[in-house]
């Protein structure tokens, strides 16, 4: 029998009763569109959480300082510092894996316009600082290389500074003290926003680190060294690169454990996004119950179809019909029940979706595999439940058949 054939006599079938047809697939609709919206705010999150550690800076690895330990006590992460500007001078000279490093000294202190006042972090950092973090200006320019190496006291200001201080006004130009240095604001960062823990980056002021640490903290040593990789397939080399450069700068190349950690963005981006996944995953199973329920609804309403048409089935045998074509018949039913299904679910979730999406203000995102998994498991389901009842026309006997009353 023709494919066209097929298609026009099972649909002809399916719209000769609309409402038990459309209840029918309402348990199809229902998982189709469940998984959508499962799947959509799942994968939006993922995404949003990946572009916030993008956010953080291209490729970027982070040296930080390590643990001690007294009495045989760990005292924690970051509680050892022997972070120098000589480190980051020399991960600069002797790294070939590496485009940009900067020295990071950090400390918090009140910045002090003509009026008001606003506590804020002070980052001392290099002129590549900008280019590790990919962060831009909106209005004047970051300090220059002769800045940083002159001591000079300018100022770039983040933009929840300038919201708080400048609200109405460019402050590129302007003095202001951060504790009881006056300093020359000479330029404005682009907002950068929050990263996934809540933290406003731009509540910032960055400084030359040179004049962070002969004016502001006084500090030997440095919070943090930051480096990019040349690019993505390095990080894994570059990081143990600098791990290298560092211990031959602390003196360890003889043994003895690491007094730093360097660590990148890669393992914070799966550690945020792990248990993202496994949730979307885990709601898109449950919402695909529903698939399976639906599924056993089409199989019930196909055997109550074949015993209504068991005459039908009987005079189509009787003129030539095959058993092999009454199944196929049957079968293509219950696809195509289960695609109209599929479909309808599948319009309801992008909607449901975007809905949801602009009424919380999440992100949303439905992935192509997403959809193509959705619609072809709804084709699936009406195979297998259909199977049995088309299975049972097929092997009816064509004289009891026409019996049949």
């Amino acid at each position: 029998m023709k494919t066209k054939s097929l298609l026009t006599m099972a649909t002809g079938s399916i719209l000769k009763n609309k409402m038990r047809t459309m209840l029918t697939m309402l348990g199809i609709v229902i998982g189709v569109g469940a998984v959508i919206v499962m799947v959509a705010v799942g994968n939006g999150a993922q995404k949003q959480i990946e572009a916030q550690i993008k956010n953080l800076g291209t490729n970027l690895i982070v040296v930080t300082p390590g643990s001690t330990a007294a009495g045989g006590a760990s005292q924690g992460a970051q509680t050892f510092n022997r972070l120098t500007v000589a480190d980051a001078d020399k991960i600069k000279s002797d790294a070939t894996l590496l485009s940009a490093v900067s020295p990071v000294i950090v400390t918090r202190t009140q910045i002090i316009p003509g009026k008001g006042n606003w506590r804020t972090e002070i980052n001392g950092v290099s002129t590549d600082y900008l280019t590790i973090r990919d962060w831009g200006v909106t209005s004047g320019d970051l300090f220059t290389d002769d800045d940083v190496r002159t001591k000079r006291k300018v100022a770039v200001l983040g933009a929840t500074v300038v919201k708080n201080l400048f609200p109405d006004s460019d402050p590129v130009g302007s003095e202001v003290q951060l504790g009881h240095v006056p300093f020359t604001v000479v330029g404005v960062l682009a907002p950068k926003g929050q990263t996934s823990s809540g933290v406003d980056q731009d509540d910032i002021v960055l400084v030359p680190y040179t004049t962070a640490q002969d004016r502001l903290s006084g500090m030997v040593f440095l919070g943090q060294i930051l480096a990019s990789a040349s690019s993505p397939k390095d990080m894994v080399a570059a990081q143990e690169e600098i791990r290298g450069i560092m211990r031959d700068s602390h003196g360890l190349l003889g043994g003895g454990a690491d007094d730093f950690t360097v660590r990148d963005q890669t393992a914070i981006a799966q550690a945020a996004t792990s248990t993202t996944s496994v949730m979307t995953g885990l709601l898109a199973a449950i919402a695909s119950i529903s698939l399976v329920v639906g599924g056993i609804g089409i199989m019930n309403i196909m055997l109550v179809s074949v015993t209504e048409r068991t005459r039908e089935i009987g005079i189509r045998m009787a003129v030539g019909a095959r058993g092999s074509d009454v199944l196929t018949q049957f079968l293509v039913e219950s696809v195509v029940m289960s695609l109209l299904g599929g479909v309808v679910g599948l319009a309801i979730g992008f909607g449901g979706a975007a809905i949801l999406g602009h009424v919380m203000g999440w992100s949303t995102a439905t992935p192509l595999i997403a959809v193509i998994v959705a619609v072809g498991f709804s084709g699936a389901v009406g195979v297998f439940f259909g199977y049995y009842p088309a299975r049972k026309a097929a092997a009816l006997d064509p004289i009891q058949a026409l019996r049949y009353e």
